[in-house]
Order: structure tokens, then sequence, then C-alpha cells
């Protein structure tokens, strides 16, 4: 590897990385991200990797600091991205309600769960990491992009014609809080809007929805996640919620719209979950 590109990495290099501020930021940024991906998580079935954006967030706050440098950022950036598998949890631990395994959720019970599925994360990363990272078809994985905003950011230090990115980062959040505010204190703007619309003796929905954090998670977690995403909208309520209502009789005293309601709700869900199993499943098979 040439010198230039290895630059970061050289044994002689003497920087402070296991800093005090560093730690405490990187601690403040995991809980904010566990916090977010897992609000997420519940509301829409979804979470982001916050690797990237913790990046851009320490280095945009430690260079206000004085001698700041890339590997402390580096290791701020490694601290918040635990927050991705942390959060993971919300998936594992309703399974449990829904099969009648767990009755409620004991503190201690849920913390050694959770230790133990982080070590079982980072145990099969060791493995993983070649078939996932060194011979991955991403073309830029990751790990990759985060190092290479923390080496523009390094090199970008001494110039200060750009900002420190605090200003769009305490604009964005200024934006999405008035937002909120307006939408469930004012209530002066919806965050929901549906259409009931017949299909023969069937009937279903076009759902819309809008939320700052969800047009923030959409930005982070690229096209083509968010294009899949809409594509199970459309074959659930285009597809199999009419094929549903028309094929299926209608219950007595139940109107139509709460019976598509109950559709989606018990059959059309179910699908898309044994989607995401076999998807699972199939990404292990391949991995192998």
């Amino acid at each position: 590897m040439k010198q230039e590109e290895n630059e970061f990495m050289r044994h002689e290099l003497r920087l402070p990385e296991l800093t005090v501020r560093g730690m405490i930021l990187g601690a403040i940024l995991t809980v904010i991200f566990t916090a977010s991906n897992v609000y997420l998580g519940l509301k829409v079935g979804l979470t982001f990797s916050s690797a990237i954006p913790a990046a851009v967030i320490s280095m945009a706050i430690l260079k206000m600091a004085k001698n700041s440098n890339i590997l402390e950022n580096n290791m701020v950036q490694t601290q918040a991205s635990a927050a991705g598998t942390l959060s993971a949890i919300i998936f594992i631990i309703p399974g449990m309600l829904m099969i009648g395994y767990w009755q409620g959720f004991e503190f201690w019970q849920t913390l050694l769960v959770s230790a133990c599925g982080g070590c079982l994360g980072v145990l099969f990363t060791i493995p993983l990491r070649r078939a996932m990272v060194v011979h991955s078809d991403l073309a830029y994985p990751e790990g990759v992009a985060a190092a290479e905003i923390l080496k523009v950011g390094s090199h970008e230090k001494s110039d200060e014609k750009d900002g420190s990115g605090v200003k769009e980062i305490g604009a964005g959040g200024i934006f999405a809080g008035i937002v909120a505010f307006c939408t469930n204190a004012l209530q002066v703007l919806g965050s929901e809007l549906s259409c009931w619309i017949p299909v023969g003796r069937g009937m279903t929905q076009l759902p819309l929805g809008y939320s700052t954090a969800l047009v923030g998670a959409g930005y982070l977690i690229g096209i083509a996640a968010g294009l899949s995403m809409l594509v199970g909208i459309l074959i659930a309520w285009a597809g199999f919620v009419p094929y549903y209502t028309i094929t299926s009789p209608l219950p007595d005293g139940m109107t139509l719209q709460k019976f598509a309601g109950s559709v989606y709700q018990e059959r059309v869900r179910l699908i898309g979950a044994g989607a995401m199993g076999v998807a699972a499943v199939w990404t292990l098979i391949m991995l192998a």
C-alpha cells in the first residue's frame, strides 16, 4: 500500500485517541442514535446505520476543540456505530412476547439477552468480515465510507473556508422540532393521510404519511432501500389487500374499510414477515 494511502496508520504517529471528551461525546451520540433507531424501528420497522452521521457530527463538534484529530473522531464514530446493533433488540423482544415465551419486560433478563446478542454480533463479525467487507459486492462498504469521511475531514481541518457543520446540524434539528411541534402539539399539520379506494367488491387504502424523522432515515438508508419499501407497500395495498377483500366474505356487522384493515393486520403483514425471514436465511446462505 502506498504511503499516502496509509498515512493515518503509521506506527510513528503519536496522537491522542482515547480522550475523556471523545468518550463522553461517543456515549451521548450512542444514546441519541439508539433512541432514534428504537423509535423508527417500532414505528415503521426499519433502522439506520449510525457510523457515517456519527463521524460527521463528531468532526463538526470536535473541530471546535483544541488538538482534535482523526483517531479521536474514529473512536467516537466507532462508539456510536454500536447504536444500530443495540437497537436490533426491538425485533427480538417483541417476537418473544408475540409467541408467548415472555410475559413482560424484566430488566435484568432483558439486559442479559441484549448483552449476549451484542457479544454474538461481535463474534460473528470476525469470520464474516471477509465476506461482508473485503469481498463485498457493495461498491462502497459503510466502513470504507466512514473512513473516507474521516480522512476528508482531517485534510480540511486546516481549511476554514468550509464551516464545521454545526450550523447545518442545528438548522436541521430546529426545522424538525418546529415541524413536530406543529404536527403533534398545535395539530396544524397532518402527519398521516389515507384514502380508501373501492376495488370491485373489495377495497384498498392509499396510505400516506410524512415525518421529518422518516425523511432523515430515508436519506441515510439510500434510494435502493427506500424503493424496496415502496415496492412492498404497493404489493400489500395494491395486490394482497384487494385480493383478500374480494375473495373473502365480509363478516357480519363489519364495514368494508374495517375489514380491509383487519385483512392487512392479520394476513398481509404476516406475509411480509415471512418474506423478511426467507430473505435473512437466503442472505446467510449466500454469505456461506
